[in-house]
């Protein structure tokens, strides 16, 4: 069964801590997605506003950044249990997810909607835990899903048919009840959904995803 997992963007801590707050209880973890001002032309909360969050909760650290690298210790210390960065602004893939691993997280690798899954460092696709597939322009929230993701997901699910490799796929970006069935399809394992899920009453918002991906 495919995973829902809510996704906050926001540059107000109070409203990031809500949101984290309404989904303890109905899903494994959120994903809290930082935005520097230098990936895209935004900016959100830093990860510092988790550091005193006391609920049991399991954060996913999305970081669309210059230089993710760099940002990994104030995720761990924000509760990251698994950090994910964009490859588009990153020296070195390998780097990354050996430093993120390194402190007993997990580690992923992040491609916008118009960069290719080739830009991947093949080398380390055995080392990964996720692969994130933006499937909207990284940055900013509430877009249109993008049906040329479609052959991404199919070739990463190839790639791990073939290579015999267990890293998990994430879709990201304008998921939605009408979608979310023909993403399970395709080997999709969790799908990241943003303020749609906040917009009415979380569980019943959730409980229709799940029952639309059953198809």
């Amino acid at each position: 069964m495919i995973k829902i997992i809510p996704a906050i963007l926001t540059n107000n801590p109070p409203e990031a801590l809500d949101m984290a707050k309404k989904s303890v209880g109905l899903v494994e973890r959120v994903q809290i997605d930082i935005i520097d001002g230098q990936f895209a032309k935004n900016k959100t909360i830093d990860p510092s506003v988790f550091e005193e969050f006391e609920e049991n909760m399991r954060f996913d650290y999305h970081l669309m950044t210059k230089d993710p690298i760099n940002w990994i210790e104030r995720c761990i210390r924000g509760g990251g249990d698994r950090i994910i960065g964009q490859v588009e602004m990153m020296q070195s893939q390998a780097d990354f997810v050996q430093r993120a691993q390194g402190f007993g997280v997990e580690a992923g690798l992040a491609i916008d909607l118009g960069t290719p899954v080739s830009k991947i460092d093949p080398v380390i696709l055995s080392s990964l835990d996720v692969v994130l597939v933006m499937s909207v322009p990284a940055g900013f929230g509430g877009q249109e899903f993008d049906e040329s993701v479609f052959k991404k997901i199919e070739e990463l699910d190839k790639i791990r048919t073939k290579e015999g490799i267990t890293f998990k796929i994430i879709v990201d970006g304008g998921v939605s009840e009408e979608n979310i069935a023909s993403l399970q399809k395709l080997g999709v394992n969790e799908v990241a959904v943003g303020r749609r899920l906040f917009e009415g009453d979380t569980k019943v918002v959730l409980e229709a995803f799940q029952e639309k991906a059953q198809g």
